[in-house]
Order: structure tokens, then sequence, then C-alpha cells
């Protein structure tokens, strides 16, 4: 399964690594492909996984997830 989300408040290709990092240690995310420019993030899930879930280990980081 795969989900796009959008964020607010990336910057730069460090916020991108921590996003990417962040959606990455949760178990269920196979890979995790952030763009700064585009303020997404494409993550690849391995099963069903609360959006909300993903939004917290985005959230934590103090970026603004919109969609």
């Amino acid at each position: 399964m795969e989900l796009t989300m959008k964020i607010e408040g990336m910057m730069c290709p460090h916020c991108e690594a921590a996003v990417k990092n962040a959606l990455e240690a949760i178990d269920t995310v196979e890979s995790a492909e952030v763009s700064h420019e585009k303020g997404t993030a494409t993550v690849k899930l391995s099963a069903e996984t609360p959006f909300d879930t993903l939004r917290a280990a985005v959230e934590e980081l103090d970026y603004t997830v919109v969609g």
C-alpha cells in the first residue's frame, strides 16, 4: 500500500532526511520518499497503519501534516 502525505515546514534536504528517518522508524513503513520542494512524503506500507501514527511521527519534528 502507498500513501502520500502533504507536509508543511520542510525547507531543505536536512528536513527531508529527518522526516524520512522518522517515518521509516515505524515498523510497517517499508520506505519513505520525501521532498521538501513538493512538500510531500510518499510512504510504502507493508501493513495497514493508522494515519495518526504517521502524522505523530512527523509532527514530533515540528512539521505540520496537512493532508
